[in-house]
């Protein structure tokens, strides 16, 4: 009798080992480690399977994500990192590229990082490009609304001329202040009304006055 149900007891004690040793096993995985990892793209992704980040190259760039359905992707050239917000919406990135036509032009050409508005686009944008069409570099800030609009409102940045300078824009997106510091050094203050024309200048120089 006593055998018996020391075997039982001991038959018990087992089981629950084994049990609480799968279990262990199954929520601890340990970290592996590598000197070196070629990959076309990671996808990070939450325990529940949410997609909070991809690191590609620019063929695995996929289209714009919001809550985990991917629209169909238009003109994204750039490799770089996507960011997703806790639902699954992209909501920012760094991405560069560039290349050189057989015809000598350079396209595609720079990186961005931006962030963007919850279920909204971009509201800060730090971006530098130099190609055939476009050279520049600067920080964008722009306003963002659900469903809305998106203008931009502050702009600091270089040109391609030398110049340096900043831009404010009104809620519609239209430039009301300039400053700017060309080449030459003579800096210079434009305000502007609503439908772009400069109003009044201020230059370095002392002299003001009506345009």
């Amino acid at each position: 009798m006593f055998g018996q149900r020391f075997l039982v007891i001991y038959s018990g004690v087992l089981t629950a080992v084994f049990a609480v040793s799968m279990l262990t096993g199954f929520t601890k995985t340990p970290a592996t480690s590598f000197d070196e990892l070629n990959v076309q793209r990671i996808n990070v992704r939450e325990a529940d399977g949410t997609l909070r980040m991809i690191i590609t190259n620019g063929a695995r760039m996929p289209g714009v994500i919001v809550k985990g359905k991917e629209q169909p992707k238009v003109d994204r050239p750039q490799a770089g990192m996507i960011f997703y917000n806790d639902e699954g919406s992209e909501n920012g990135g760094l991405i560069f590229g560039g290349k050189r036509l057989a015809n000598g032009d350079v396209v595609d050409a720079g990186g961005s990082l931006s962030f963007d508005r919850y279920n909204a686009n971009e509201v800060v944008k730090l971006i530098g490009v130099n190609e055939k069409t476009d050279s520049f570099a600067g920080l964008a800030i722009s306003d963002s609304e659900e469903g809305g609009p998106n203008h931009r409102r502050v702009w600091v940045g270089r040109s391609d001329d030398g110049s340096a300078s900043l831009s404010l824009m009104d809620a519609t997106g239209h430039e009301r202040i300039q400053l700017s510091v060309p080449a030459t050094g003579t800096p210079r203050i434009a305000f502007l009304d609503e439908h772009g024309k400069v109003v009044k200048t201020l230059s370095g120089g002392g002299d003001s006055g009506q345009r």
